[in-house]
Formats: structure tokens, C-alpha cells, sequence
């Protein structure tokens, strides 16, 4: 592909998406949709192989993926086979801009702690490893705690999984508020752009619990974790909001306000990035233009001007009337991908 703008154009249901949720799976190793890797299997196979070649300092690399139903992935480098995602995440950093995004602010929690987690975890192999030993703590803990119900003796060894779950939860905690500082400085002046400066825009975390005060929560809510039989404090419940004008969206904020605040995430995430590697990340928009008006299609069009930039769209009016300088275009159709042409301005 090219590396300016590239534009996958086609009818529904012809597999523009899953092209994107290639990239975005041997950049991350994840599924931008949060697909299993069962699901990103053709029917009627048993396992799918994906390779991206990409350029890093102008030298070409190569990252296979390999799908198995019923078993983990495998994936490599340069055909040589990595043990942890870590090894990939970083590699090529890549932003998906999609619908679901755009519903990101109506939607539950737990679909901001996976952008939060998803965006980290590329920027930073410390995160990825601290957020994966909490996860795993979680997961042992509640097992621990549904044990209990039926051994009571085992309760004595809860203290040791308590001071994992704190020491990797208050580093993510930490990570976390750091990470939501920084792009609420860049939310803010990008969405006064995109309001015509009518509007104040910021980020706002909201932590389950302060990572200070969470050996105290945690230990104060630990009779009602041994009933519950899970784990009820600690950052996989964290949230984060957005307030315009010192409004919550979320609750009060028209729609057109809330698509235009997740699209200001989504540029201040490319600008994050650039400040934070000294490099331009990939970007997948995946038929988003048909979801925003003609003037934020517009604000995208001049923000991606200088970004590689893989699209998915099922027309190219859009494009051609806004005068986006398209470096190459391809029809997809039945799963198969031709290149037609190449416009400019």
C-alpha cells in the first residue's frame, strides 16, 4: 500500500473490514472489533495465516500471524517465532477509527478501559506486562475466593494475592491517569478547533480507586468479595469521562456532541503518539465518513493529510468532493482486492 492514502472502496459484506482487522491483528495481535481469533477464521477452516510486510527505517520487515481454532495463536517476526505479544506491540502502531468508536461515549466502561488498554499497551511493553500480570491476579483471586466457599482454610492464602493485585494494580492505575493527562491536553485545543472555539473539551479519569487508598479499599471490601465470590475493587473497573463546557456527554451531551468529542479523541490519540514515538502511526478508518457531516468529514480530510492511511468506504463521493489527495484505490468484492487508480489533487 501506499504510504499516503489508501482507499478500499466496495458494497457491503465484501470483506473491507476484515482487511482492516488484519492490520490492526499482526500490529497488536487483537482484533480492533474484539473478534476471537476463532471468529477471524474462514468458515469451513480450520485456521487462517495473515502476513503484513511493513518498513521501519527503511528496511523491510515481515509479521505472520497464525490462526488456529481451538489453540493460541502463533506469531513471528522476520520468521522468527515470538513468545509474547509484547514482542509485536510497537512494532507498527496503528489507530482504528471506526463506528463502534463513535458510540464509545454512550457505551459502558468497559469499552473505554479497552481503548485506554489497547492504545498503552502499544506505547508502552512496561503497561502491557503490568496490565497482563494484573489480569492474571484478577483471575486467580476469584478463583481463590470461589474455592474458599467450599475450603475456608484457604482463606489464609488471599494476603499473598492481595499484594500482587495491588502492586501491579496501583502501577496501572498510575499509567492510566498519566496517559489520560496528556491527551486531555491535546482533546482539548483540537476540539476547540473542531467547535469553532464555542466549545471546552476535556478528559476526565475516574479510577475505581486512587492507587494510594487501594490497599485500604481492597482490604475493606474483602468480606464482600468473599460473598460475592469476586473481586470487586481495582482498575478493571476504572472509567474515564467526557466533559464539554464542564458537562458530562455522556449523560447530557447532544449526539452530534458526542460524535464530535470521540472523533477528537481520535486525533488527539495521532498527535499523542507522534509526540510520544517521534514517528506517524498507521491509520484505519473503517467507514466512518459515511457516520460524520460534511464539515467534521472535512476536519478529519485536513487532520490525515500527512498520515498513512488505510480506508474503508462503500462509495468515493466523499473523498473526490472534499479533494483528499487519494494515493491509491482499491475495489474489494467477494474477498478479493483490485487496484483501480490513482488520483490526486
Amino acid at each position: 500500500m501506499s504510504p499516503g492514502i489508501n482507499i478500499l472502496y466496495g458494497d457491503n459484506a465484501q470483506g473491507k473490514t476484515n482487511i482492516l482487522e488484519a492490520l490492526y491483528l499482526c500490529a497488536t495481535t487483537k482484533s480492533h472489533r474484539g473478534s476471537k481469533d476463532r471468529e477471524m477464521i474462514r468458515f469451513g477452516t480450520d485456521e487462517a495465516h495473515i502476513r503484513m510486510i511493513y518498513s521501519k527505517k527503511q528496511v523491510d520487515h515481515k509479521i505472520d500471524m497464525h490462526l488456529r481454532a481451538g489453540r493460541a495463536k502463533a506469531a513471528a517476526i522476520d520468521q522468527v517465532p515470538i513468545r509474547r505479544a509484547g514482542e509485536i506491540m510497537g512494532q507498527v502502531h496503528m489507530i482504528c477509527f471506526s463506528p463502534e468508536d463513535l458510540a464509545m461515549i454512550k457505551n459502558g466502561p468497559a469499552m473505554r478501559r479497552r481503548f485506554l488498554d489497547m492504545e498503552l499497551c502499544q506505547l508502552s511493553n512496561v503497561y502491557l506486562h503490568d496490565l497482563s500480570d494484573y489480569n492474571k491476579t484478577v483471575n486467580q483471586r476469584n478463583n481463590l475466593l470461589r474455592q474458599i466457599s467450599f475450603n475456608p482454610s484457604l482463606a489464609d492464602t488471599l494476603d499473598i494475592w492481595d499484594a500482587q493485585l495491588i502492586h501491579y494494580g496501583q502501577r496501572v492505575i498510575r499509567a492510566r491517569a498519566e496517559f489520560i493527562d496528556k491527551l486531555s491536553r491535546w482533546v482539548t485545543p483540537l476540539h476547540g478547533r473542531l467547535s469553532g472555539g464555542n466549545e471546552k473539551m476535556a478528559l476526565l479519569y475516574k479510577p475505581d480507586t486512587a492507587a494510594e487508598e487501594f490497599e485500604q479499599n481492597l482490604a475493606a471490601a474483602r468480606d464482600n468479595d468473599l460473598r460475592l465470590k469476586t473481586t470487586s475493587r481495582g482498575p478493571h473497573r476504572d472509567d474515564f469521562i467526557f466533559q464539554i463546557n464542564g458537562i458530562d456527554v455522556r449523560r447530557f451531551g447532544s449526539q452530534g456532541q458526542q460524535r464530535t468529542a470521540a472523533l477528537s479523541l481520535k486525533l488527539s490519540e495521532i498527535e499523542l503518539v507522534r509526540e510520544t514515538i517521534d514517528d506517524d502511526p498507521v491509520l484505519l478508518l473503517d467507514d466512518v465518513f459515511s457516520e460524520l457531516d460534511a464539515s467534521r468529514q472535512k476536519y478529519l480530510i485536513d487532520c490525515i493529510r500527512d498520515v498513512q492511511t488505510v480506508v474503508t468506504c462503500t462509495g468515493m463521493d466523499e473523498f473526490i468532493d472534499n479533494r483528499l489527495r487519494i494515493d491509491c484505490i482499491y475495489n474489494v468484492a467477494a474477498g478479493s482486492i483490485t487496484k483501480r487508480e490513482e488520483l490526486h489533487e
